[in-house]
């Protein structure tokens, strides 16, 4: 049998009968169509009701065998599992009830293909719908019948949902023995488990595994419930459980003693049950540890009580284990103070690695794999020693070393006297071996198609370069002073401040003609620059130049710069206290003037939140005449967004318009899950 982990926590929910009915009914209402008129042709009802009837059976088909396929098949799986499921749930009653659910299923697929022959003959709608509704019926009443098997399915789904997933293949240790001997508690020492330890009898019901890990591989430790010495028709399910694991698990059978008898029960009693149930223990390596030796020692046993232990460990040495060697010593331990605890764990590892590597070598399988190994022997050519040689010069730098001649300076040494770790670059280069020790900090070449690249670059390239930029520097600047020279020798008559009218008059024409050019490339699309630093570089529009060149055409600038000089923006840092807000430098509502009086309320939607002055705020309504202007102006602005607050826009170029049915919600049939908005 191929080795397999059993995972019985997989298997599907198994669903009342009424919860079973519902779901495939409402599912097949959800999922084929709902509306059919009388006007309709009668293929077309034949086919709507043939399809209600058909999808049902589907539906029933396909979750029946869901159940069948999850559930394990009692003769299919290993026999220790097939016996357990027989101990726990009654293999009869198991094998009953899918036995039950596999014959519904078959008869509702018969019902189904009688009623769709039936339907391919119905004359009218009533007459089909009462056909559908005939199907369906028989449907249901069929898996109502079956009730009691789904109820017994999903109880047995439950509990095997809590068995350990035993792999009936791998090592294991099989911990057995009468109750309260001290089973759980081994397993707790030696395994990461966490089993209930109590001082009675029957605490551990059920079979518990834990892992544990020896020679780099990963071994199972099964803890049993105890068993009673009595007859095998006699044993109750608990017990059953512990001689199911016995008689079909390959492992190592570790037999528990109880020496101090506080387990309630004698020697005596606890080597009965060994004979009994001896015939479980052919072909699979034993351990017999006796355990609470710090209660009561071995050698403190009485002679008669001494000889059933003995005769235990003859049964040990017997044909059906492998033996313990005449110097290796009854294994003794003690769970409480963990005495020989580990000793225990070796000894029954050992034994079964050796009983399954025996076993293996047994086989045919090992002879076939041992014929195509061949292990060859290295053979001497001729009868000439040769001895390992140690080079000369190595011998002589070794005894060097070794007197404090030849000091080797290391990387480590390097690295602290140069700064440490994280400080100090290790050279790579000075270990490179090359036919010329200068050749080690050359530049790596850079090959480009073939050719390096460094065989093309001029290594005064740079100064090169600057030299040809200053050159044409100096060539553009006489053209432009030969073309000015020529331009004025073309005006003899001009005295000097004519020559610098016209000189004006140029540039003002070539600035048109590159502001224009400019526009024209771009489709006089470019947005408008802000009149600030960022817009203006080289600081041209200040107010000295235009007071100079409007003055020079006759216009009085004296209100305009005064306008210009109130509008511009204080640098001052961000003070602590109130300063003056954004709007043209006006103080808060809340802030004084200079004088005391408070100021009237300035009307602004946003007056609230300029409380901070800015430290470049730009005064906005700036070409307004005055406050009352830009007060009017903002009410204004805010008249007319009221409207689109009550729109919910947030101005005039939002064009958004809202859903008003999503298709999603209103559209089609409600797939699976969607059934929340009905």
């Amino acid at each position: 049998m191929t080795t397999m982990q059993y995972n019985f926590k997989k298997i599907t929910t198994v669903p009342t009968a009424k919860d079973f009915i519902d779901v495939v009914l409402s599912r097949t209402q959800r999922q084929t169509p709902t509306v059919v008129h009388r006007g309709y042709a009668i293929t077309r009802i034949r086919q709507f009701y043939m399809r209600k009837v058909k999808y049902t059976q589907t539906s029933w088909n396909e979750k029946l065998s869901k159940i069948l396929e999850d559930f394990p098949r009692v003769d299919d799986i290993h026999p220790f599992y097939s016996d357990l499921l027989n101990v726990l749930y009654d293999k009869d009653h198991y094998k009953l009830a899918l036995g039950q659910l596999n014959t519904a299923k078959n008869i509702i697929d018969k019902i189904a293909k009688d009623y769709v022959k039936l339907l391919k003959y119905g004359d009218s709608l009533y007459r089909c719908k009462q056909l559908k509704r005939a199907a369906l019926g028989r449907m249901c009443t069929i898996m109502k019948k079956h009730a009691a098997s789904l109820a017994y399915l999903e109880q047995v789904r439950q509990h095997m949902s809590r068995l350990p997933s035993i792999d009936p293949n791998t090592r294991t240790i099989l911990v057995c023995g009468y109750p309260n001997v001290g089973k759980s508690s081994f397993m707790n020492k030696v395994t990461r488990a966490d089993v209930e330890v109590q001082p009675y009898a029957f605490t551990t019901k059920s079979i518990y595994v834990g892992h544990t890990d020896y020679k780099y591989l990963r071994w199972q430790v099964l803890d049993t419930p105890g068993i009673l010495d009595r007859p095998l028709e006699e044993r109750n399910t608990i017990e059953m459980q512990s001689i199911t694991a016995m008689a079909h698990l390959r492992a190592v059978v570790l037999y528990i003693v109880d020496a101090s008898e506080q387990c309630g029960y004698t020697i005596k009693q606890q080597a009965d049950l060994f004979h009994s149930i001896k015939p479980l223990f052919a072909n699979k390596p034993l351990v017999i540890a006796v355990n609470k030796v710090d209660v009561r020692k071995l050698e403190d046993l009485k002679p008669e009580d001494a000889a059933l232990i003995a005769g235990m460990r003859a049964a040990v040495r017997g044909p059906a284990a492998l033996t313990l060697g005449e110097e290796e010593e009854l294994p003794c331990m003690s769970t409480l103070s963990e005495e020989g605890v580990m000793e225990v764990k070796r000894v029954c590892c050992d034994k079964l690695l050796a009983a399954r590597v025996e076993q293996k070598l047994a086989s045919r399988r090992a002879g076939e794999v041992l014929n195509r190994l061949h292990v060859a022997q290295p053979k001497p050519r001729d009868n000439i020693s040769r001895p390992a040689v140690i080079p000369h010069s190595v011998a002589i730098n070794k005894a060097k070393k070794a007197s404090g001649e030849l000091k080797v300076v290391t990387e480590k040494m390097l690295q602290e006297e140069n700064g440490g770790a994280g400080v100090y670059n290790a050279d790579l280069r000075k270990n490179y071996l090359l036919d010329n020790d200068d050749w080690k900090y050359d530049i790596m070449p850079e090959i480009y198609n073939g050719k390096n690249v460094a065989d093309f670059i001029d290594p005064e390239i740079d100064e090169r370069l600057a030299e040809l930029e200053r050159e044409e520097e100096e060539l553009e600047a006489k053209f432009q002073e030969d073309k000015a020279a020529a331009e004025m020798e073309m005006e003899p008559d001009l005295d000097d401040e004519e020559k610098e009218l016209l000189g004006q008059v140029r540039a003002r024409r070539a600035k048109l003609v590159s502001e224009h050019r400019r526009k024209k490339s771009v489709a006089n699309n470019v947005p408008t620059m802000r009149r600030d630093r960022t817009s203006d570089p080289e600081r041209r529009l200040t107010t000295t130049r235009m007071k100079e060149s409007l003055g020079a055409m006759g216009i009085d600038t004296t209100l305009a710069v005064a306008r210009a000089r109130s509008a511009s923006a204080v640098r001052e840092g961000r003070k602590r206290s109130r300063s003056l807000a954004g709007n043209g430098g006006d103080e808060d509502v809340d802030a004084m003037d200079a004088d005391g009086e408070e100021q009237p309320r300035v009307h602004s939607s946003k007056s609230r939140s300029v409380s901070v002055a800015r430290r470049t705020s730009k005064s906005k309504g700036a070409g307004l005449r005055d406050e009352s202007e830009k007060m009017r102006a903002q009410k204004l602005a805010d008249k007319a967004q009221r409207k689109m607050n009550k729109r919910a826009k947030t101005g005039e170029a939002d064009r958004v318009i809202i859903t008003k049915m999503p298709k999603h919600l209103f559209s089609g049939k409600r797939g699976n899950g969607k059934t929340d908005r009905r």
